[in-house]
């Protein structure tokens, strides 16, 4: 959420409400200052302000409260209110505490005697909006949603969500200035406010938008068909006159300061200090320490990286027994932060075991737990002559269970998708995960590495103790559940400790550098979504493999003896070198060149050319590569990647390894399968549904396209878009200037090919080519779209220029896409890196798009009640199993969901496909 460039932005803070949620959201025995008074309330409330005031960078705000519980409501409806319950003992001490809290940050903490917190934050919208100004209402509470408008929005920090008239309107069916209506209508539980018995929220929206206002509805009542709805809403119309009362907000409140005066500071100063280091919020301060340079008396307790201990100076321990496993995770809770990495005999978790969990709670304190070294513990004996009992993995799992549960307890993870995924198979669901690995990307991007031992040289100066120190390597290395327990301990707990290290160090530059969205709403949120995506897997029909390796097979040997017939001689096809001296020296073809090291290149580009030439060998040596590498690297290589214990493929899916944002899959590569040719849409025939379902594959139609109109303000492109026009056949028409009626399919293809060859920054050269035409046609025909749509040359000039000067160019969501060679003396590298500045953005954004609609799905499916599965994610289209009886409604609710997932002014569609394999559904 962020603030107007343009307009001062006030944000208003529903104290009251925090208070209840952040009470509720963490447990109360968990939570004690040193004077032993409860202060889980408190500590959340402190956290969500430090994350509010550090991300956002607030300039103005007011934290508002309920006086008394008593106000003008009251005098209306005396039972209003009336069937909430007893506030919490323990929650009570903590009122005064929080706003204690609040006049700690320094921010103005408001509250008045007969009115609630909402009639405030009313009066202050109202008159801020007056004075030309913004306004920001943090809040949840569906009753202040009646104030939102073109300059009120609605922020929940703890969702990271944002309410505006249209996110009000999902909610309520209505715009916001009719949500007082609605509420009239269907009551309020929870606040005991009547309304009209029988009318929901949903059938109130319905009333009030044929009526158009409550009064005109009461007054009309005789009017409407269903007789218990009329009856219902003739005998207690005056419910719902009275509920009107209660849910309208004053806004003409006599507040007790000015909104000029409603000021925000930074939130580190020595009376902050003060009171964090008087309540015990130690991981509060740190994470402070990391952002701002702390008042003397405060450094004492930061652990910023020079007063971390020297990493050789580490307290490690071995934890086998469950007083001291107990003790550990108590430690844990108390900080609030708790790192975690596991050992394990693979590195596929649908198909490795645990072997042992490391955990650090401060730098240089951190643990092994070992849970199945083999020979080990039991009494049996270590090569060295140790006896090293280990816990049961029932026994670990059964006490970590509560903690990597815990929402109030953060687990810092080094790809964290691969820990959450063996605890899942554990019955362990992790919650309040943060990833270093995911930090470092968004961060950096393509710039750096982000595997922990890069990260640890780079940012600690320590490399991280190798793999093969512990369990050898080449055909000695051994899996680690077979390293003795000794010497695992060092290099497991070390994992852990660098991951809690680097984490103080790489997580404070999110805010420090506006990357916290991206970080919070984009890739955080994908952790368990790709973790489930990867454990799930996919299904493939053995039988569909073996044919179709065995088709190719024979292919491949009737091309061989094809090739051998026409070269006149048998060779090695496989072999670069000896296809060269066939093609060049013994039959004298063109085209010839050779590398540094004496052979002739025969790469891809160079084949091509000469089979467009018309030489038959070449034409059949490029369909035997192609077949020869589906056959090695699908058919062949995909029937050993089925799980024996799932029957399932489970790919990989990389989410630190583009620079763009995009996922990529590897062990097996889903991602790349070949489509374009009819041999390789076979092989997706070989992925199948489980009995009782059918694949579903939904996709983005032609989203780069509609995102350059979007990002480049391309109005042409964007009316057609808006008006469902044939695209490519529009831009025929505009740029070839052919009317629509005499267009034909070669000229629309053409258009086809410049509109996406143009958003990838293509040359004359390579249009040239695409399109089997001369340069000069090819540039003149750039020149004509440049012409047409003039918007698009200018973003792309802009974009080249942005990536010269930062190094990255940035998506519409903020990520940066950084490009290497911009400013390159070499003008073959500085081109491609050009075209990359074009394209990164529009390529970025999509990838982002797509992972928002990921992140909504599984709560989608289930709030619907529906059984489908997310299985994969193939750039621009996700896949699903779905149960057969429910397709048709997956489907629409796909669709709708990843149409709504941005609000763009070029409406985003999406098209599905379904069948009994993957072939079919594309």
């Amino acid at each position: 959420m962020a603030q107007d460039a343009d307009k001062q932005t006030l944000y208003l803070v529903d104290g009251s409400a925090f208070i209840f949620r952040a009470y509720h959201a963490l447990p109360t025995g968990q939570f004690t200052n040193p004077e032993g008074v409860t202060v889980n309330a408190v500590y959340g409330f402190v956290n969500m302000f430090v994350k509010l005031l550090s991300d956002m960078h607030v300039k103005n705000m007011a934290v508002i409260f309920d006086a008394t519980r008593e106000n003008f409501r009251y005098d209306i409806f005396p039972e209003y209110k009336a069937n909430r319950g007893e506030t919490p003992e323990d929650l009570i001490p903590q009122f005064p505490i929080i706003r204690e809290a609040t006049e700690a940050f320094d921010l103005p903490c408001l509250e008045l005697e007969g009115f609630e917190a909402d009639d405030l934050i009313a009066t202050y919208s109202k008159r801020a909006v007056e004075a030309g100004w913004k306004v920001v209402i943090v809040s949840s509470d569906k009753d202040l949603m009646q104030l939102v408008n073109d300059d009120v929005v609605m922020f929940d920090p703890m969702k990271g969500k944002t309410m505006d008239i249209a996110a009000v309107h999902e909610k309520f069916g209505v715009s916001p200035d009719k949500v007082i209506d609605v509420q009239s209508l269907a009551g309020d539980s929870v606040d005991n406010v009547p309304g009209v018995p029988g009318i929901g929220v949903k059938t109130a929206a319905q009333l009030i938008n044929e009526y158009g206002d409550l009064e005109t509805l009461l007054q009309r009542a005789e009017e409407i068909k269903q007789p218990k709805r009329r009856e219902s809403l003739i005998n207690h119309a005056e419910d719902a006159r009275i509920s009107k009362k209660l849910v309208s907000l004053d806004c003409n409140v006599d507040v007790p300061v000015a909104v000029e005066d409603l000021k925000a500071h930074d939130p580190n100063s020595p009376k902050l200090m003060e009171f964090l280091q008087e309540q015990g919020f130690k991981s509060v301060i740190s994470r402070l320490g990391q952002a701002h340079e702390l008042p003397e008396e405060a450094e004492a307790i930061v652990s910023g990286d020079d007063e971390f201990p020297p990493i050789k100076d580490n307290k490690y321990v071995l934890v086998n027994d469950t007083k001291t496993l107990g003790q550990w995770i108590e430690k844990a809770k108390e900080i609030g932060v708790l790192a975690i990495d596991t050992e394990t005999t693979g590195l596929t978790p649908a198909k490795v075991d645990l072997v042992g969990v490391s955990i650090a709670i401060e730098p240089g304190e951190a643990a092994y737990i070992p849970i199945a070294h083999v020979g080990h513990g039991g009494g049996d004996m270590f090569a060295s002559g140790e006896d090293t009992p280990q816990l049961s993995k029932a026994e670990v799992m059964k006490a970590l269970k509560d903690v990597l549960e815990d929402d109030a307890v953060l687990k810092v993870a080094q790809n964290a998708k691969y820990d959450y995924q063996l605890f899942a198979k554990e019955g362990i669901h992790m919650k309040a995960v943060d990833d270093t690995m995911l930090i470092s990307y968004v961060l950096d991007g393509s710039s750096r590495k982000h595997g922990m031992d890069a990260l640890s040289e780079d940012y600690l100066g320590h490399t991280p103790i190798p793999y093969k120190e512990v369990a050898g390597s080449g055909s000695s290395q051994v899996t680690f559940d077979k390293v003795s327990i000794k010497d695992a301990l060092d290099y497991a707990a070390e994992d852990a400790d660098i991951t809690l290290r680097l984490w103080h160090i790489l997580k404070p530059r999110l805010a420090q550098e506006h990357m916290s969205t991206v970080y919070e709403q984009i890739e955080r949120p994908l952790i368990p979504i790709i973790a489930d995506m990867e454990l799930e897997g996919i299904k493939l029909d053995t039988a569909v493999l073996k044919k179709l390796s065995q088709d190719f097979a024979m292919q491949i040997d009737a091309l061989e003896k094809e090739i051998f017939e026409i070269a006149g001689t048998s060779f090695n096809i496989g072999s670069p070198k000896q296809i060269g001296e066939i093609l060049f020296d013994q039959m004298g073809l063109d085209a010839g060149k050779k590398t540094k090291t004496g052979q002739y290149s025969t790469d891809v580009r160079t084949l091509e050319k000469l089979a467009d030439e018309g030489h038959d060998i070449v034409v059949k040596i490029l369909e035997w590569r192609s077949l020869s590498k589906l056959r090695s690297t699908y058919t062949e290589s995909l029937l050993h990647e089925i799980n024996p214990r799932t029957g399932r493929v489970h790919t990989s899916f990389h989410m630190a390894g583009t620079s763009t944002g995009r996922l990529a899959s590897s062990d097996p590569n889903l991602q790349n399968i070949p489509i374009r040719t009819e041999d390789g849409r076979k092989i997706r025939e070989a992925f199948v549904p489980k009995e009782g379902c059918t694949l579903l594959a939904v996709d983005y139609s032609q989203v780069e396209l509609r995102l350059a109109a979007e990002m480049a303000g391309i109005e042409g492109l964007k009316k057609a878009f808006k008006d469902g026009d044939d695209i490519h056949a529009l831009t025929a028409s505009q740029v070839f200037d052919v009317p629509l009626s005499e267009m034909t399919p070669e000229i629309r293809r053409n258009a086809k090919a410049i509109n996406f060859g143009i958003i990838y920054g293509i040359s004359s050269y390579g249009l040239a080519k695409n399109l089997d035409i001369s340069n000069e046609e090819a540039a003149s025909y750039i020149k004509a779209y440049f012409s047409r749509f003039p918007e698009l040359a200018e973003y792309m000039e802009a974009k080249k220029e942005e990536a010269r000067q930062k190094g990255y160019v940035e998506t519409l969501m903020g990520r940066k896409c950084y490009v290497n060679g911009i400013n390159d003396k070499n003008g073959q590298v500085r081109s491609f890196a050009e075209r990359a500045a074009i394209n990164a953005p529009l390529q970025g954004t999509a990838a982002d798009i797509i992972k928002k609609a990921m992140i909504r799905m599984p709560d989608a499916l289930q709030d619907a009640g529906l059984g489908a599965k997310m299985l994969l994610q193939v750039h621009d289209e996700l896949i699903f199993e779905v149960p057969n009886s429910e397709l048709q409604r997956t489907q629409d609710l796909v669709i709708k969901t990843m149409e709504s997932v941005v609000d763009l002014s070029v409406p985003l569609v999406a098209e599905a496909g379904s069948g009994q394999n993957w072939n079919e559904a594309h």
